[in-house]
């Protein structure tokens, strides 16, 4: 894409609004403009980085073995009186009347309707186990929404429900949950530390959220410092094999990590004192296993093995898409901007002309861009009139990884700057090493 062709309307002066860091420079950034409290339009840059994320849950959802459809946003509220929920849920569900007087609701989340739909097509333990989910815009009317998107009242999810004959089927989906929802924050350059938390509304006892430790968190937690040390990496994982998901629940939840809601003191003066770690986390997803708590209430049963009915064992799944974004930049940042990681930058490359209008630099640079192109890599091509400064200034608030710098002395050279946004580091190489240092870079992440 070239920027003189782009919306891209970024701020010089910072939004008296913003509170935080991620709301601060996606709004200086030009990704989202507030529409109302608590909703947003995204803009083409933010809408970019929200669809990557995006397809790295689905990639890794459906690497899981789970499988994708789409629930609306409106549902009925009778659904909701059958599980009893529609009057516990509180005010924080905004209800709607439509023309024909029915009761409706902007749906916070799918436990109803996902049970209404397995309820009315399956009948038998032998389409079990079954994992379905979706990626929806969801509302909840927050009596205070802030933080941008990190707290905002409409909001992108990813909410999945696995339906098991069994407890320990329903256990093995809540461990391979965790195990998916882990390599889906390390491919976006998160640690998404899993810890047991309060399962609120959705009830059951078996629940974990994963958060990011970040100074801006909403939430108060506890840990062992070394549950920091884990990470998933590239290890090759049987979704189907119940023992190593267990044993990846275990090595990842051992350790003490609590949310303030379920920290336990006694408990946690047993780490020792050297590796006792109190901090603030941004949520950015949680896993439930609540047995048959709706499929009690709405009869969702199947016949099982010996001809009875048998209600189901369910679990609920949800990453907080949109929140990611926030969460993201709160975790990667500095004072000149945002610094994307590489799994869910918007442009793989940016493109900086030093000298618009000269007809070496303009042809060197219009090459880069389409050698970018033909090596399945986006580009960020700043083609404008503008004097260096604010171009770089440009490209560091927005946070692309990498940049190519080329201008009329290095070209007399021949060669370019390869610069890491993250570092500041440069480096003068050939225009095809350039290309080729970044391919390399991202064929991890392609």
């Amino acid at each position: 894409m070239r920027l003189s062709r782009y919306f891209l309307p970024v701020l010089k002066e910072t939004p008296s609004e913003a509170q935080i860091a991620s709301h601060r420079l996606m709004l200086r950034a030009g990704m989202i403009k507030q529409s109302s409290a608590g909703i947003y339009s995204w803009l083409p840059l933010g809408y970019r980085v929200l669809k990557r994320i995006e397809r790295i849950v689905h990639e890794e959802q459906e690497r899981a073995g789970h499988i994708p459809m789409l629930m609306p946003t409106l549902q009925g509220a009778d659904l909701w009186r059958e599980s009893g929920r529609y009057d516990a849920f509180g005010p924080e569900m905004l209800r709607i009347t439509d023309r024909q007087d029915r009761e409706m609701l902007y749906g916070p989340t799918n436990e109803e309707m996902i049970t209404d739909i397995f309820r009315s097509h399956v009948s038998s333990y032998k389409d079990l186990p079954l994992t379905l989910y979706h990626i929806q815009w969801k509302f909840r009317d927050e009596v205070r929404p802030r933080f941008g998107v990190m707290r905002g009242r409409e909001f992108l999810m990813k909410d999945g429900y696995n339906f098991d004959l069994t407890k320990e089927d329903a256990l093995h989906a809540y461990n391979r949950h965790l195990v998916s929802y882990l390599r889906t924050y390390e491919r976006m350059g998160l640690q998404a530390i899993p810890m047991r938390a309060d399962s609120g509304a959705m009830g059951g006892d078996n629940t974990h959220e994963f958060l990011v430790l970040a100074e801006t968190g909403e939430s108060e937690v506890f840990y062992d410092a070394n549950v920091t040390d884990i990470v998933l990496g590239k290890r090759d994982i049987d979704y189907d094999d119940v023992e190593q998901c267990a044993g990846v629940m275990e090595e990842f939840t051992s350790l003490y990590a609590r949310t303030d809601e379920t920290h336990d003191e006694a408990v946690f003066e047993k780490v020792p004192e050297e590796r006792r770690r109190s901090a603030r986390g941004i949520e950015v997803g949680q896993i439930f296993y609540f047995g048959t708590k709706y499929s009690d209430a709405m009869n969702a049963k199947v016949q099982g093995p010996d001809g009875k009915p048998t209600a189901v064992h369910m679990g609920s799944h949800g990453i907080g898409v949109s929140r990611l974004v926030g969460a993201i930049i709160e975790a990667s940042h500095d004072d000149k901007g945002i610094i994307w990681p590489e799994g869910v930058t918007p442009f793989h490359v940016g493109i900086v002309n030093l000298k618009q209008g000269d007809s070496a630099t303009d042809s060197a640079c219009d090459g880069i861009y389409k050698a970018l192109e033909a090596e399945g890599l986006s580009a960020l091509y700043d083609d404008r009139k503008d004097r260096a400064g604010a171009k770089f200034a440009t490209m560091d608030l927005i946070g692309l990884p990498w940049r190519i710098t080329v201008g009329p002395r290095g070209l007399g050279n021949g060669v370019v700057e390869l610069t890491s946004r993250r570092t500041g580091e440069s480096e003068e190489m050939s225009a095809e090493a350039a290309i080729g240092r970044a391919k390399e870079i991202y064929a991890a992440h392609m």
